[in-house]
């Protein structure tokens, strides 16, 4: 194993080597087990940076995914340690690297594309049967084995099924543009398994036709959502008439129709030399992952240095709420043009605590329920039911800049036009001294 300038051993338990790649606020390095002898990859997290950028969350949501989802298609977490400053994620090597860089130098052969799609779908399949949405599947998460076997990685955008509002839907708007369904596109709720399989159609194509189903010219983003929109697409010639017909019912931009995972699973040109890898025992160990994932954050909480720091967690934005600041982007109209507004968005120049501290005193003096939950979204409900039962505001806060914050409010319970009323007589007014600049305007 090729090592740094220095011998550093991490724990006690793992000799580190060379620096294998860097995040924002990751390193990923080489690493042997000193008792095994086993090469492993360790993911090394400053926790400083993740609480300062409100991602706390996320990293306990990856730690509770991985302890699921444990598949010989799915790169595998070993241990998580934490010591006051760091998290260590110890996690299978995967020494083939990204099938991006494959799939970058040309499409690929159809026999070989349908294996690694075969042990695609037989990963993303195990991960829904445990209740977990991988939610940013693409050809830069599928890295290659020694073997050239497929395992799916990255959980970061994951989410669980206990994410779900009442309406039994996800509602966070993330992932990849070019790989996201068009009902993630929307803002409104989506199925997580069935927004997997359009992701999954997506990268079919990719692998055999060596670039993207829906493109577009130049820098018009608009002209992809629209193709994604209505699921137009044209296949290149050597697409056999099979790959046609099973990628169009996976392109289908009505969730409802779209072909599931039971059924790719029984079309003639998936089960060709098709071997479902699974587990040896259905008992194996998740070795040394924490139960109790906040306990990796134990030891830091709560000294943080000088000064009040949030404790309430802020996502950044996402490359779908920023295409939609720009003028003219609104995506709704590639939609359905009937639908009432249901959600608005407004910036802010104001942190995110006095955001927070704003909404709280607002429904104070409006006589509305306030909460909060673990995923920084605040919730305003009416006391009283209305037309449809008690009206409920959901507002989330979104960092763009330290210093600059994207508020999107909507509505999750109610009668829509009882909503607006409260939203424009009420609410708007109330927030004119933190609110730049509402939507539209």
């Amino acid at each position: 194993m090729q090592m740094d300038h220095k011998q550093t051993i991490l724990m006690r338990r793992y000799e580190l080597g060379r620096l294998l790649g860097q995040g924002t606020f990751a390193k990923v390095y080489l690493a042997k087990n000193l008792q095994s002898g086993q090469i492993v990859a360790v993911k090394m997290i400053d926790k400083r940076t993740v609480m300062r950028d409100g991602l706390v969350q996320q990293i306990k949501r990856e730690i509770s995914v991985m302890r699921l989802v444990r598949h010989p298609h799915i790169v595998q977490l070993f241990e998580v340690m934490a010591s006051k400053s760091k998290i260590y994620f110890v996690m299978e090597y995967v020494k083939g690297g990204e099938l991006f860089q494959k799939v970058a130098k040309g499409r690929l052969r159809e026999d070989v594309a349908r294996k690694y799609f075969q042990q695609l779908i037989s990963a993303v399949d195990f991960c829904h049967s445990r209740g977990v949405y991988h939610r940013d599947l693409k050809p830069e998460n599928l890295l290659l084995d020694e073997n050239e076997n497929l395992k799916v990685s990255d959980f970061g955008l994951s989410a669980l099924v206990d994410s779900k509002r009442q309406d039994g839907l996800l509602h966070t708007t993330c992932g990849t543009p070019a790989y996201v369904a068009p009902e993630v596109i929307k803002g409104m709720g989506y199925d997580g398994a069935k927004a997997d399989i359009w992701s999954c159609g997506v990268i079919l194509f990719v692998f055999l036709a060596g670039y993207l189903p829906f493109q577009f010219n130049g820098s018009n983003v608009m002209e992809m959502y629209k193709k994604i929109g209505k699921g137009e697409l044209k296949y290149p010639s050597w697409f056999t008439p099979d790959v046609r017909k099973l990628i169009t019912k996976i392109l289908d931009p009505n969730p409802r129709t779209r072909m599931s995972i039971a059924k790719i699973k029984e079309t003639q040109w998936f089960k060709k030399g098709f071997v479902d890898r699974k587990l040896q025992s259905e008992e194996e160990t998740i070795g040394n992952v924490p139960s109790d994932v906040a306990e990796v954050f134990g030891s830091f909480t709560g000294n943080m240095g000088e000064g009040k720091q949030e404790t309430f967690p802020v996502k950044n934005m996402n490359a779908f709420h920023i295409i939609s600041l720009a003028s003219g982007f609104d995506l709704s109209s590639l939609f359905d043009k009937s639908e009432q507004k249901k959600e608005i968005w407004f910036t802010s120049r104001k942190p995110a605590s006095t955001i927070q501290d704003k909404l709280k005193d607002i429904a104070k003096v409006l006589k509305l329920k306030f909460k909060k939950n673990n995923d920084g979204v605040f919730k305003l409900e009416s006391l009283k039911e209305g037309r449809k039962g008690i009206i409920t505001i959901e507002a989330e806060i979104l960092e763009a800049a330290p210093s600059f914050h994207f508020v999107e409010m909507r509505k999750s319970c109610g009668d829509t036009q009882e909503y607006q009323k409260l939203l424009k007589e009420d609410i708007r007014p109330s927030l004119r001294d933190i609110v730049w600049v509402w939507q539209g305007e």
